[in-house]
């Protein structure tokens, strides 16, 4: 029995308080509700921000640039990723969310512009910390025949924090920049319970297993070598997939992130000038992200032929750009481009890269390899995001959305193209596959 079968059969909570299975599964996925609420509070309360602050357009590009959306995140994913590898995925956990719980209470504390920008980036690390670690444990601990349901589970957290953050949102308008500090401070309160079950949390039983060996080889006296960021980029096996999966995620998520933080500014672009209906529509589609996650990727990732999964939700994606460019943008247009996308986001790219990076690549590389492209696509986006609300200020909504259509299309191709065949499979058998042996630590 290899061990993400036997993870998958033990207790939720094992002996001595160790939490395991689909807790752990839970526990581990909500850094992305985590991250995913990070964003889009900040999205939904830029512009009280720049009020408040008399922030330029330019500054408001920066903000976001800086956050979990883009840099922040790029940042912390450089330092969590190798670090993940080299003393194991709990020992993130440890740490991750103190960070993170600094940067809210500064955001929701904030009086002054340093406040709010520190916050921001002290949240953004942390997240990009926690998350292409928390990808790689779920993986490693899910069984194999059952890995895309589980993983899925980190999707799903991913979209129901921007559907209630959102929500919250509408709510709180009337509050003003009021509510969006109370958004912060709700972050705040779901990390403090998130870090605290977390201390339960058991180390990954593959790493634990490459760690048992590893020492044993060196009580024999034999050289141990960590293998680290360098060798990662040496290897023409890591060299391919990173290729394949920045084509895939890096693409896609320069689109999803400047939607994520800059869409309520897309709508109002497009002629919805209320704020409460422009939360709305993302509530819409994060809704159907949640449903289509689970209904989409996590009920049919394991049964069905993941490169056609992945092509129809990539097609939805250019489908719902394609409208809101080419169509005349009325209401129910509108809401037909938030079905399209929201539909398209279950079942697209960040689910079958968070899938696919865990699968590609050795235990010794794994959390590494998270980390980089995590690193690569948070720094793209943050460029991007320097330019985009001035872009969109000045040229509008199809110019943009040409922009947009054009990495779709590509991230279609790639992902079609190369999708790995790796379904039904463990992660050793998948490693034999694709380095011809076991690489040892």
């Amino acid at each position: 029995m290899t061990p993400q079968q036997a993870a998958g059969t033990v207790q939720d909570a094992a002996p001595g308080g160790r939490i395991r299975g689909w807790k752990a599964t839970i526990a581990v996925a909500m850094s992305n509700y985590i991250e995913a609420g990070s964003i889009i509070a900040l999205a939904t309360s830029l512009t009280f921000w720049q009020e408040f602050f008399g922030f330029s357009t330019w500054m408001v590009g920066f903000v976001a640039a800086i956050s979990a959306n883009a840099f922040g995140a790029a940042i912390g994913a450089m330092i969590g990723g190798p670090l993940g590898d080299r003393y194991g995925r709990k020992f993130i956990y440890t740490y991750d969310l103190v960070l993170y719980m600094a940067g809210t209470l500064l955001v929701v504390f904030a009086a002054q512009a340093w406040m709010l920008v520190l916050g921001v980036v002290l949240t953004g690390i942390a997240v990009g910390a926690g998350v292409p670690v928390a990808w790689t444990y779920i993986a490693e601990q899910a069984p194999h025949d059952r890995r895309a349901r589980h993983v899925g589970t980190a999707q799903l957290a991913w979209s129901l924090g921007p559907a209630i953050v959102f929500a919250i949102a509408t709510a709180l308008v009337p509050l003003g920049l009021l509510g969006s500090r109370l958004i912060f401070a709700h972050l705040f309160v779901v990390a403090l319970i998130t870090w605290w079950v977390r201390r339960g949390l058991a180390e990954s039983d593959i790493w634990t297993a490459q760690k048992a060996e590893r020492e044993a080889a060196a009580a024999q006296g034999a050289a141990v070598r960590h293998r680290g960021l360098r060798e990662l980029l040496s290897h023409p096996r890591n060299v391919s997939a990173l290729l394949f999966l920045i084509g895939v995620y890096s693409l896609w998520n320069l689109v999803a992130g400047q939607m994520g933080i800059f869409m309520p500014r897309v709508y109002q672009s497009a002629g919805v000038e209320s704020a409460a209906s422009q939360n709305l529509l993302q509530v819409l589609v994060w809704t159907l992200t949640v449903i289509a996650t689970y209904l989409g990727f996590m009920l049919l990732g394991d049964r069905m032929d993941r490169r056609l999964l992945y092509g129809i939700g990539a097609v939805l994606g250019i489908a719902a750009w394609v409208l809101l460019v080419f169509a005349h943008v009325t209401m129910p247009l509108l809401v037909l481009f938030a079905v399209l996308w929201g539909v398209s986001a279950g079942i697209g790219a960040q689910a079958f890269y968070a899938l696919w990076t865990a699968e590609m690549f050795a235990t010794p590389y794994r959390a590494t390899a998270q980390g980089v492209l995590f690193f690569i696509a948070r720094i793209l986006v943050g460029v991007l995001s320097f330019f985009f609300p001035t872009l969109l200020e000045a040229r509008g909504v199809p110019v943009v959305g040409l922009l947009m259509i054009a990495f779709l299309v590509v991230a279609l191709v790639v992902g079609v193209l190369g999708a790995p065949d790796t379904r039904g499979k463990s992660l050793e058998q998948i490693e034999l596959e694709r380095y011809g042996q076991r690489v040892a630590r």
